[in-house]
């Protein structure tokens, strides 16, 4: 193997790795302080508000210019807010599976 090719899996790895790590530590802080768990969700609403609001303005300013191409929508990608805003929902919405799974399994 190469070594880009190496980097890239190892990347890779990182981001599975940390996609399930790091709800788990969230579900942890949440188990010692309780009321972390309001705080995860006001920063999931948060992130949903600007989120939103972003993509919204990505679809209308294609259908406006009329650049219905599929590579037009992907330049909400290059915005920095809109990665962090994403990233922290995805990461939550594995949270919010997790605390499902474990706490509410025998309802």
């Amino acid at each position: 193997m190469n070594n880009g090719l190496q980097e890239v899996i190892a990347l890779m790895l990182l981001f599975i790795i940390a996609s399930a790590a790091v709800p788990l530590l969230m579900l942890l802080l949440r188990a010692f302080w309780p009321k972390l768990g309001v705080v995860w969700n006001i920063l999931a609403i948060g992130c949903a508000l600007v989120a939103g609001p972003i993509v919204s303005y990505a679809v209308y300013g294609i259908l406006r210019d009329n650049t219905v191409f599929m590579t037009q929508i992907h330049a909400v990608f290059l915005n920095p807010l809109f990665l962090l805003c994403g990233s922290y929902l995805g990461v939550y919405f594995i949270y919010l599976l997790i605390r499902f799974t474990v706490y509410d399994r025998d309802k």
